[in-house]
């Protein structure tokens, strides 16, 4: 069968395009000819700022979100509230929360949301270092900060129930978060209102078992 593509390059590259998510082949085709058209230097400046992404960023070792150092611009600021807690999904969260300016805390990252259905355990998340913050004793309150969906209910249960054993306050985000909505996706105004009107978990939870 004969390709679509005039020259193999072209439909390797497209092929490797539209593996990102979100971008179809139509999409690929027009961003692969569009670097065909710039000049090489910024075709090479591109290739160059994903290679060094890939081979130099880091995680940081409090909060795991993504950093140039070992401990993250925001864990490294004494002017945070260390007591407060933010967990969210991953690193696009903490990037919409941030632009709230409501929220003076620190966060935790947990690199994804529990779902069978993915094969994503509890185990397959940063829940663990969540708990050992937590057994630290500094922590006074930690927030949940999930998607409404049912994966991020499973999470925030799954959270909820770990950090029982230990004296510090467990809240959610208020539902100005519609059910079903992501975290990311919400206005400023929405997701900075969310935050600060926050309820404890477990009152959350029983209004939910009641419905």
């Amino acid at each position: 069968m004969n390709s679509p593509y005039p020259s193999t390059l072209l439909e390797n590259a497209v092929n490797e395009f539209a593996k990102l998510p979100g971008i179809g082949r139509k999409t690929a085709l027009r961003l692969v000819l569009h670097l065909l058209r710039q000049d090489d230097s910024l075709v090479e400046d591109f290739a160059r700022a994903l290679a060094t992404l890939k081979q130099e960023i880091k995680y940081c070792n409090c909060c795991h979100n993504i950093s140039d150092s070992e401990v993250c611009n925001i864990c490294s600021d004494k002017s945070r509230d260390a007591s407060t807690i933010c967990v969210v999904e991953n690193i696009r969260e903490v990037m919409a929360i941030e632009n709230t300016i409501q929220f003076k805390g620190l966060y935790h990252v947990l690199g994804g949301i529990i779902s069978p259905i993915d094969g994503i355990g509890p185990s397959d998340l940063q829940i663990a270092g969540l708990e050992e913050r937590v057994k630290s004793g500094e922590v006074k309150e930690v927030i949940l900060a999930l998607s409404a969906t049912m994966e991020g209910d499973t999470t925030n249960f799954y959270i909820f129930r770990k950090l029982q054993p230990y004296d510090v306050k467990v809240s959610i985000i208020a539902r100005g978060v519609s059910v079903g909505d992501e975290i990311e996706y919400a206005d400023e105004v929405t997701l900075g209102r969310s935050i600060l009107n926050r309820t404890p978990f477990d009152e959350s939870y029983k209004l939910l078992g009641a419905k």
